[in-house]
């Protein structure tokens, strides 16, 4: 599916002429890592983990080559350090979009990052989403956008959706967007306009669990989507509507229904040669009658079960498969892959930002 433009959709929010960035405070912003499709899902559904990155932002006199950005975890020592790491471009790009002056400011970001980069839990989203959500924070109160507004400068910036707004919103989510650049189709009563994107936020069932196998190798989203096919048989299509609106169920309220609920017929069988280790364990998986998918793009493994006896089950198969010598262990270039497996739990909060008055 091609990345909607938006670029002719004027957004909602704007502050008044004049307005620049606070001086004299720091945002300390937590947003957390997400998993989209859930399987059927394809681009709309997105669900939030309970662990993530942590974005601390502040200004001070001085000017855009000034920036500077100290990262700490997934990406220290190769991400760019200066105004062209995509925290400092998403910061500037915002106020740019919502008409701050901030050229006379230099920014100072220190970044700390859990969400794996390139494994399909949203690390590009939670950058973005981070960023946005500190460029907000340090505009003057009241004249602050909100969650919505975050979410939809967002949504653009990543051309689409799905994972963005678990990060924003946290929970399950169901989003969509308009045709051809326009307006997403509003509840009723309310007004469409400088909206291309929205979504709707779910609370999960209370006992539903999320596994996640994290190979020590990526894969680049661009290159998971250009494996997808142009179009697909109607029987496909149909198939793959009922999966999707039986797993809105089962992820609320009847979690024995997630094995059958998480069938995809859209995108995981194309993607499975660029990935055949993950593609080797969710067949092992699924073959024992648990809920495996791709996570995102992969190649991370999402496994989702209900909690107690289910869960603990699907862990010990989960491990074992994963540490099993065979297809579970070979990637798409012949190499050796290992598995990290953790269950994150789920998170329902979404980004959450603290603003601090800063001292001296």
């Amino acid at each position: 599916m091609a990345e909607r433009s938006t670029a002719g959709l004027p957004l909602a929010f704007s502050v008044p002429t004049g307005t620049t960035p606070q001086g004299g405070v720091s945002a300390s912003v937590h947003v957390p890592a997400t998993s989209a499709n859930l399987g059927p899902g394809f681009d709309a559904l997105g669900l939030a983990l309970a662990y993530g990155d942590e974005l601390v932002a502040s200004v001070a006199a001085g000017s855009p080559a000034g920036d500077r950005v100290d990262i700490s975890g997934e990406g220290e020592g190769c991400l760019p350090t200066d105004g062209s790491h995509l925290a400092v471009r998403t910061i500037r790009d915002a106020w740019d979009a919502w008409g701050v002056d901030h050229a006379g400011v230099a920014l100072s970001l220190h970044a700390t990052n859990r969400t794996p980069h390139g494994r399909g839990q949203g690390s590009s989203a939670a950058v973005i989403v981070a960023a946005l959500t500190a460029a907000a924070a340090l505009l003057p109160e009241g004249l602050r956008p909100d969650r919505d507004d975050v979410f939809e400068l967002a949504a653009r910036i990543e051309g689409h959706p799905d994972n963005v707004a678990p990060a924003v919103y946290g929970g399950l989510t169901i989003s969509w967007g308009g045709e051809d650049g326009g307006s997403a189709p509003a509840p009723r009563g309310e007004a469409a306009e400088g909206r291309a994107f929205r979504t709707a936020v779910l609370r999960p069932h209370e006992e539903l669990v999320a596994l996640v196998a994290i190979p020590d190798v990526k894969l680049a989203t661009a290159l998971a989507r250009g494996l997808l096919p142009a179009q697909l048989p109607h029987a496909a299509a149909a198939a793959n509507s009922g999966r999707s609106a039986l797993l809105i169920h089962a992820l609320t309220a009847a979690p024995e229904l997630l094995g059958v609920a998480t069938e995809d017929r859209l995108h995981e069988s194309f993607r499975a040669p660029a990935m055949p280790a993950s593609a080797a364990l969710i067949g092992g998986l699924r073959a024992q009658g648990f809920a495996a998918t791709v996570s995102g793009a992969g190649p991370t493994v999402l496994v989702l079960a209900r909690a107690g006896e289910e869960a603990e089950l699907a862990k010990a198969e989960l491990l074992r498969l994963s540490q099993a010598e065979g297809g579970t262990r070979i990637g798409a270039e012949g190499e050796a892959v290992s598995w990290r497996v953790l269950e994150p739990g789920l998170d329902t909060a979404g980004a959450t930002v603290i603003v601090h008055r800063t001292v001296g």
